[in-house]
């Protein structure tokens, strides 16, 4: 199945897409930075990057008349600093909002399904009423918003023709949910919305996959049975037990997987700091100096997930991108280990300064994540389909 990818970044979701089996068309990201991480590994021939039909430039200058043949599937993450807790909350009104540019592609290319992603700012309070607007032009992508309205009025309007029930025109049936990136087994602990969509016409019922990991069974491997200790080999004098309480009700063993901790992670990379020689026979596996731990500012323990690697307006904001070891010791999290926490692959390497590429891995989608929610959507399009 063809799809395109916009706002791609570092290349997370597209990742994700990929492996689930979607052939992009094309692949749309502006920020030079970005494009030179994936044009990297394209020369270096790493798949599925190497074939992907990247273009750098302003999705808002591109002509998706120019792509040839079917469109079944479209995915993206809107750039989030509108939206983000950590910005300064412009929503609608930041320039950056490109949410609009997302339904523009849906409209034009009427695919079959779309995924994007954004941050959990979006679901405050504060951004509920343009939340709300941003699920009805998903849904009625072809009722426009004229030139002399203002976007208020515009979900007047969406909201009257949604009530009316019409049917007529391009209708996509869209799906909503915050999800937690760790609850899927990624090592973060990642709060994420997801909207998704699924053109009416093709009858398809669907909702997110369930989770597969819990905090509950990473407590229980921890605390009563010991597992997560015996396969770290942890003795009781490198072991402080400093995790979340025991939950009171839990009496018996949790049916999903553990929450994956930081140490599940990275706990097979050397430490780039104590070990620098051997952290260099991995890509972008540097140590990176300055680390320090004060009130709200404390790094990730190394055995539960990872708080939610960020971004920053003005570089790395700190104590989310900085593990906290088990002795109380602090230190940056090197680029690959942020990369393990986001599930990149290995061999996936980062172009830039260390700033700049945690900036990448801070706006980046978890691959894994990524894959497990088009895997779900492409299930359903190929049931659809008759699994053709």
């Amino acid at each position: 199945m063809r799809s395109i990818e916009l706002f791609a970044g570092a290349g997370g979701l597209g990742l994700g897409v990929s492996r689930a089996g979607f052939v992009p068309a094309a692949v749309i990201e502006w920020n030079k930075y970005c494009c030179d991480t994936i044009r990297e590994n394209q020369g270096r021939g790493l798949d599925p990057v190497a074939h992907w039909p990247l273009t750098e430039g302003d999705v808002r200058e591109f002509d998706f008349q120019t792509i040839d043949g079917r469109v079944d599937f479209i995915s993206g993450g809107p750039p989030c600093q509108p939206f983000s807790l950590g910005g300064k909350h412009g929503g609608n009104k930041d320039q950056r909002d490109m949410f609009p540019e997302a339904i523009r592609a849906v409209r034009e290319l009427r695919p079959q399904a779309f995924v994007f992603e954004n941050v959990k700012g979006l679901t405050r309070q504060k951004f509920a009423n343009y939340f709300h607007y941003i699920q009805l032009q998903m849904s009625y992508p072809e009722l426009v918003r004229r030139k002399v309205d203002a976007w208020t009025d515009h979900l007047g309007r969406l909201d009257r023709h949604h009530t009316q029930g019409k049917k007529d025109g391009l209708l996509y049936h869209v799906v909503a949910r915050l999800l937690n990136a760790a609850d899927y087994g990624v090592p973060q602990r990642r709060e994420r919305v997801f909207l998704v969509g699924f053109r009416s016409d093709l009858g398809i019922e669907w909702s997110f996959p369930d989770p597969t990991h819990s905090q509950d069974a990473l407590i229980w491997s921890q605390r009563q049975n010991g597992e997560y200790q015996e396969r770290h080999n942890l003795t009781n004098r490198n072991w402080p037990g400093k995790v979340v309480a025991l939950s009171p009700d839990l009496f018996d063993r949790p049916g999903l997987k553990p929450w994956r901790t930081v140490r599940d992670a990275i706990s097979d990379l050397p430490d780039p700091e104590r070990h620098p020689g051997k952290a260099g026979e991995f890509h972008n596996h540097r140590f990176q100096p300055g680390a320090r731990s004060y009130k709200g500012h404390t790094g990730s323990p190394i055995d539960e997930p990872g708080k939610t690697l960020k971004a920053g307006d003005h570089g790395v904001p700190g104590g989310e991108n900085m593990l906290l070891r088990s002795d109380g010791s602090v230190r940056y999290f090197s680029v690959r280990e942020s990369a393990r926490l986001q599930t990149f692959p290995d061999d996936f390497v980062f172009h830039g300064s260390w700033t700049e590429t945690m900036r990448q891995l801070g706006n980046a989608v978890p691959v894994e994540l990524a894959m497990i929610v088009a895997n779900s959507v492409r299930s359903q399009l190929e049931a659809a389909r008759g699994g053709t």
